[in-house]
């Protein structure tokens, strides 16, 4: 059966619990991730004459399963490592040391440790995936650099950039449109080189050009962590060094002035304080040239990095880089700097993020879009603000792929959205002298609701607060006039009651007319979709058809109207994140027949989290990872489930029936107390042993009522029990003799029309609704809000203290 991305990202986070004790994320990071590497090469290309890199004889993984449970555990770990490391083109002092009595413990405790972490990765196999399929492992390597950033926040990112951003980044330079095999990308600040990898990623999965990678990171240990991540993803090619690279930049021309590249990504340490640190500035000027348009100031790196970007640019290169938003206003020499380059037109555009997306720091960043093409004709900048679009994912914001995709989508078609994006010109930058604050050029946050005093004064809904839904009575023209009616210049009353609202959008002609519109655009993308589906094949790549899928689903409700496509698209996604992904790992891994198959589920002592079984024949578990058991009984036996689900409601009321007998009965002068031990409990001796005691004695007749009306309804609780047991085990045992005679026809009907595409349908179904839903909110909270004037109110609270005065009064007390 083919590993599943959920269940990998599970027993690598499992991986992590082995480690961590006292040591902090930073630090365990490297043990988990090194261990990942040996097991992937060791499956992927070992004893593989044309593999991309050498795995030498004793360096596999499974010469450290052998190491498993030996006193000298971690010293062996560490040989292999040093030898590997040397093949892999990785220095080995900055591999962790796995005989740290420190970090991993003394003795047996470092000895169970290593040896738990290593049967974790042993139940593992990666030798599967296809050059394709790799991404799940890839996808595997971020989760886990994610989540070590998210619980080390004393590292500042320097590892991890979040991979929205790094999509956003390689798709807006034009990674896409990438010319040539030969053409390089560079990135000054790689981290653990997931920036990289993006940008290489869309290029080849775009054009097929795989394009050469440069990097550079000052970190010793992340610069090996970057060549590992390069190998794990299929890139063995990069070019990684380890410097700083502002004092001491690697990647130069035979004439030692800097190479340039063709795109450049980047995500520099935010205001770097000490970046002037080793910088030979008297022979800056003659060989790097970065300067040339102004010093940024020595406590403030910013600048640094981003003129350094521009100067490892070709004539013709495009860039991204992330930096803090203070590039953007701040004064003094930033000032100018900003101004020479705005001037020289290498700034093509600027896109605000969200606050508190990147580890280690809540500052909101902006991403500076480079581009020295055409820089003499160009005559402003594109300026889009997307700080209101994200998700709340624990402590941190993160960017859904709804609003990547609005970005991109706004970027690469030039839109112009209120409150959004505009371009502007170059004369209005500098008639706010070149300050490019975003809300200085493109207004509209988040609109406030507001209060209208004469409305609460006077009664009825204001005119501007109904015009602030003119979506909806745009598409549904008559509506309103059906909803309300004037009540005096400006204002106007319900025509209908509040609790009326909602049966009254929603039965409402041109409401259908909207719901049936969105159904269509959903059947004709679905028609198109089914056809793709039930091709789905051994071979194919998950990633391309989910990219193919989703887009279509974007295109097929752009233009509708009152729904947002992108929120729909995100539906989609999450679907995908949750369910599609898995399913089409196994399908296009196992096909079709096989990933129906029932897996058999082996429960370990050592096993923190145990699988729940979706079937349990005989005692023995088994689960179904492709279609689940609702499905198939749906399909096939309804009228069995039928009889099962009449069963259980019988149960549930004879279930009921005794509780409510013994709830009846309870308390110190309860009935059925005699027969219940001392936590409560009744048992049959009990129950017999009373009724002999007390039998023939007139005195208990009510008594023995209790006790034989209880025994009565225990006999026919047990009979219902046993009943809706018999008839679920006999249906369960038709279900699993049934997946093993399921066609591929079948599969393919469970799977696409009843799992996938029944999905989706509830999907749009669901947000068709919720769009009346809202609006009959709306209208309801502005009913109430305005249903009651001032006077009135004021009118209601002076009779209701003339009662409590008069109350009171009586009782004699006068206020």
């Amino acid at each position: 059966m083919a590993l599943k991305k959920s269940e990998l990202y599970s027993s690598l986070w499992q991986s992590c619990d082995e480690l961590r004790g006292g040591m902090d994320a930073s630090q365990y990071k490297d043990y988990v991730l090194v261990l990942l590497f040996v097991k992937y090469v060791s499956d992927k290309f070992a004893g593989d004459p044309d593999a991309l890199i050498e795995v030498p004889s004793g360096c596999r993984f499974e010469d450290l399963v052998t190491a498993k449970g030996s006193k000298d555990i971690g010293e062996r770990i560490n040989t292999l490592l040093d030898a590997l490391a040397k093949a892999s083109g990785i220095s080995p002092s900055a591999l962790p040391d796995f005989d740290d009595d420190a970090k991993l413990g003394k003795e047996q405790e470092k000895v169970d440790r290593l040896s738990n972490l290593i049967g974790i990765f042993e139940s593992l196999n990666f030798g599967r995936n296809r050059a394709g399929g790799d991404d799940l492992l890839g996808d595997a390597y971020e989760f886990l650099m994610r989540h070590f950033a998210v619980e080390s926040g004393k590292i500042k990112g320097q590892f991890y950039t979040p991979a929205e951003v790094s999509r956003i980044m390689a798709r807006v330079i034009g990674l896409g449109l990438a010319q040539s095999g030969t053409q390089t990308i560079y990135d000054p600040t790689c981290g653990s080189g997931s920036l990289l990898i993006k940008a290489h990623d869309e290029a080849k999965s775009a054009t097929g050009y795989d394009l050469t990678l440069y990097g550079q990171e000052m970190d010793n240990a992340t610069a090996a962590l970057a060549q590992m991540n390069m190998i794990l993803h299929g890139c063995a090619g990069a070019e990684i060094v380890n410097a700083n690279t502002l004092a001491h930049p690697q990647w130069k021309e035979s004439d030692g002035s800097l190479k340039r590249h063709d795109f450049v990504v980047a995500n520099p340490p935010f205001s770097s304080k000490s970046w002037r640190s080793g910088v030979d500035f008297r022979g800056e000027a003659g060989t790097f040239n970065r300067f040339v348009y102004g010093m940024p100031p020595s406590k403030n790196g910013d600048y640094a990095f981003l003129l350094h970007i521009i100067a490892s640019m070709k004539p013709s290169g495009q860039g991204a880089v992330i930096l803090p938003h203070g590039v953007l206003f701040r004064g003094h020499a930033e000032a100018q700097i900003r101004e020479n380059l705005l001037r020289q037109g290498f700034i093509k555009g600027l896109i605000g993020l969200p606050p508190n997306l990147f580890y280690g720091t809540g500052i909101p960043a902006c991403l500076v879009i480079l581009d020295k093409s055409n820089r003499r004709g160009r005559d402003g900048l594109w300026m889009i603000d997307a700080s209101r679009g994200f998700a709340k994912d624990g402590p941190k914001n993160r960017l859904r792929a709804q609003d990547v995709h609005r970005i991109v989508d706004t970027w690469t078609r030039g839109l112009t959205i209120s409150g959004y994006s505009r371009h502007v010109r170059f004369a209005e930058l500098q008639s706010h002298k070149f300050n490019l604050n975003l809300p200085r050029y493109i207004g509209g946050g988040v609109t406030r609701d507001t209060q209208n005093i004469e409305g609460h004064l006077h009664g009825g809904i204001p005119d501007a607060d109904l015009e602030t839904l003119q979506g909806f009575w745009h598409e549904f023209p008559t509506l309103r006039a059906t909803l309300f009616e004037p009540q005096r210049s400006g204002f106007n009353r319900l025509r209908v009651p509040r609790e009326q609202l909602q049966p009254t959008v929603l039965g409402h002609p041109e409401f259908g007319a909207f719901a049936a519109d969105i159904m269509a655009r959903f059947s004709a993308w679905e028609s198109a979709a089914r056809d793709a589906m039930e091709a789905v094949q051994i071979g194919d790549s998950t990633q391309h058809l989910l990219s193919d899928w989703s887009e279509s689903f974007l295109a097929a409700f752009g233009g509708a109207p009152i729904l947002d496509a992108y929120d729909l698209y995100q539906g989609f996604i999450n679907y995908a994140d949750s369910t599609l992904q898995d399913d089409l790992d196994l399908l296009t891994q196992d096909g079709w027949e096989a990933s129906v198959r029932l897996r058999r589920i082996v429960d370990k002592k050592e096993q923190k989290n145990k699988e729940k079984a979706d079937l349990t024949i005989s005692r023995i578990k088994w689960k179904a990872d492709l279609v689940p058991p609702p499905l198939v009984v749906a399909r096939f036996y309804a009228p069995e489930q039928t009889r099962v689900e009449a069963l259980e409601a019988t149960l549930a009321l004879q279930q009921a029936a005794l509780d409510e007998h013994l709830e009846e009965h309870e308390g110190e002068e309860g009935l059925l107390n005699e027969i219940k031990d001392s936590e409560g409990k009744i048992s049959d001796k009990s129950v017999k042993d009373r009724l002999k005691t007390i039998a023939g004695d007139p005195e208990y007749d009510d008594e023995r009522a209790a006790i034989e009306r209880y025994r009565a309804l225990a006999l026919a609780l047990a009979g219902a029990k046993a009943s809706h047991s018999d008839a679920q085990k006999a249906l369960d045992g038709k279900v699993f003799v049934r997946y093993g005679q399921l066609s591929e026809a079948e599969v393919k009907t469970l799977v696409v029309e009843d799992k996938w595409l029944a999905t989706l349908r509830a999907l749009i179904e669901g947000e068709t609704l919720r769009a009346g839903q809202s609006l009959c909110a709306r209208l309801g909270a502005l009913g109430t809000r305005y249903d009651t004037p001032l006077p009135d109110l004021t009118t209601r609270a002076q009779t209701l203290r003339g009662r409590v005065d008069a109350h009171l009064e009586r009782m004699g007390f006068v206020l």
